[in-house]
């Protein structure tokens, strides 16, 4: 029977990582990996994150790597393409850096679509703090892939030994 919350409505779905997917943001396959979780919101179609990031993320002491903070844009933002019933990846990301995100602070990151465009969604994300404060925001454009036409090529290449196991990642995210 499927609950809901006490407003009458559906509550969000939330993912749950892969075991085979060796994402490093999303994939329960990759032991060094994040193991991102996020809440699928359907009737507002946002994608929601709550999570700390610990000192294994810090680039300065006491503050997360920026190439982490994109990954989780990238990652909260790649998840909305769900929302849409297509495959999609990453084509641009755009990151702006707006106050440091510290080590373990708690954290909310949330994606939503703004547009699409043929074969083209543009997504944003944003990361705040507890108290609300925007740390980061970003934009991502992401192509819709064919699922079965990429998994052929990624079949082909690893034939040929000219693939792995980890290029076919993001037709899964």
């Amino acid at each position: 029977m499927k609950q809901h919350k006490p407003d009458g409505t559906a509550p969000a779905r939330t993912s749950e990582p892969d075991p085979a997917n060796p994402c490093f943001g999303c994939g329960a396959a990759n032991p060094r990996g994040m193991k991102l979780l996020f809440d699928f919101d359907e009737a507002a179609q946002r994608v929601v994150g709550r999570f700390r990031l610990g000192p294994e993320y810090q680039g300065g002491a006491g503050f997360i790597h920026g190439g982490i903070i994109a990954t989780v844009l990238d990652e909260v933002m790649s998840k909305v393409s769900r929302f849409s019933n297509v495959r999609a990846v990453t084509a641009e990301l755009t990151v702006q850096y707006l106050r440091p995100v510290r080590v373990s602070e708690d954290l909310q990151v949330e994606g939503f679509a703004t547009r699409r465009d043929g074969r083209d969604l543009y997504h944003e994300g944003r990361i705040r703090n507890a108290s609300g404060v925007l740390l980061a925001r970003g934009r991502g454009r992401f192509v819709i892939i064919d699922p079965e036409r990429y998994n052929k090529k990624i079949q082909e290449s690893a034939e040929t030994g000219a693939g792995s196991p980890a290029a076919a990642t993001r037709a899964r995210s």
